[in-house]
């Protein structure tokens, strides 16, 4: 993606393998110049002479290595780590005693500390302290005692190792995390694109057919209905909000219904009372009905669904009921029809040729907010669905969360 492209452009990895490689570049060299100026102290010069030359050769030949973490791998680290350690090793057979007892640094001198700055940028800041602890077991059996200048230099490695590795995780989590963003508005935009087009399109369409359903009425008329409730759901997913609650009742126009927008609780009686009409009867509480924005909007939608499926199926004469019992633990809401009911296997007939209706519309909304739906239909004694929703923060939540 574009905007992964541009972290990694970004990167603060990039210069810190860069600096990481100078630096072998040029403690290579100054180690190969102290051994120049020591020369005459070294009781085994050819031994010190052919390090040398293996540490020379070995930053030269890895520096591409050391360009990056993918090609910095496991298998290098340990040798490059191997080549340091043998070089302090290396020194008690190679330097004189009494100079090594003075304080006089080992063969590979402070070209060690870019071998473990390699397993700080490549793993973290425990790869850091591993690398460190060897090295610094190295120096300790080089001097044969633990000195006040060994121990210094050895924390100081140590130190510098894992706050450089620490560093680096922390830049790494704060790159993941921009480029999430990047990728987010990036899906933002496309979506924002996506959406002008659908409304110079598809919505421009479905509110022509509204108007001129309208217009001509009888059977165009209940097209043009349908087609502005689409119209409505559509814009609506376009914006990236929750779909609205139906406000078609059995015998009437669409009616508006201006609800809170806040994140206080809402009374779930004023969201289904517009589905009362001459055919829909509502028993609800005097008192208030409370649910959290979320739980209170798609239980509402599921009452509309079921009231969808009366007027779909139970005839133009039907009558509905619905009941809001407010309980203890639950609020449940029972609608009701007086219709033909529904034969024995026609939910799951109608699942499998895709009408999700009572499956997604119903039974997944009440699943999402952690309550239940219940169906009962006996042929031609109606249909009877039982709603019930928890009042419990974590089911009433479960929802908004998903969303």
């Amino acid at each position: 993606m574009a905007g992964r492209g541009r972290v990694l452009r970004m990167s603060v990895e990039l210069p810190l393998w860069r600096a990481l490689a100078g630096y072998r570049v040029l403690t290579a060299l100054y180690a190969v110049g102290l051994g120049v100026t020591a020369f005459d102290h070294f009781v085994r010069p050819w031994a010190a002479v052919a390090y040398y030359a293996v540490l020379v050769v070995w930053t030269a030949v890895t520096l591409p290595r050391v360009t990056g973490a993918e090609r910095c791998t496991r298998r290098f680290l340990a040798a490059d780590l191997t080549v340091a350690v043998t070089g302090i090793l290396l020194t008690p057979f190679t330097d004189d005693p009494a100079r090594i007892a003075g304080g006089g640094p080992t063969l590979p001198s402070i070209w060690t500390a870019g071998a473990v700055l390699a397993f700080a940028l490549k793993g973290g800041w425990r790869w850091a302290a591993i690398a460190s602890t060897a090295v610094a077991a190295a120096n300790l059996i080089e001097r044969g005692a633990p000195t006040r200048d060994t121990v210094h230099n050895v924390i100081l490695v140590w130190l510098a190792s894992i706050a450089i590795g620490y560093v680096v995780e922390v830049a790494r989590a704060s790159e993941r995390t921009l480029a999430r963003a990047l990728e987010i508005e990036a899906a933002t935009r496309e979506r924002e694109r996506l959406a002008r087009d659908i409304h110079d399109s598809v919505l421009q369409v479905l509110a022509m057919v509204q108007r001129r359903g309208a217009v001509i009425g009888g059977e165009a008329a209940e097209l043009g209905r349908l087609a502005g409730e689409q119209e409505i759901a559509l814009r609506t997913l376009v914006s990236g909000g929750l779909l609205p609650v139906s406000r078609t009742p059995l015998d009437g126009e669409p009616r508006e219904e201006s609800v809170p927008d806040d994140d206080g609780p809402l009374d779930l009686r004023t969201l289904l009372a517009p589905y009362a009409g001459a055919r829909v009867s509502l028993a609800e509480p005097g008192a208030p009905v409370p649910l959290p924005p979320a739980a209170a909007r798609e239980l509402a939608a599921a009452v509309g669904a079921a009231l969808d499926n009366v007027r779909a199926h139970a005839g133009d004469e039907a009558r509905a009921w619905i009941l809001v019992e407010d309980e203890p633990e639950a609020i449940v809401v029972t609608v009701r029809d007086d219709g033909p009911g529904i034969p024995e296997g026609r939910l799951a007939e109608a699942e499998g040729e895709g009408r999700l209706g009572v499956a997604q519309s119903i039974r997944g909304r009440l699943r999402d907010l952690g309550g239940s739906a219940e169906l009962i239909s006996v042929p031609g004694q109606g249909t009877e669905v039982e709603l019930t929703v928890p009042k419990s923060a974590e089911g009433a939540r479960g929802k908004a969360e998903k969303r």
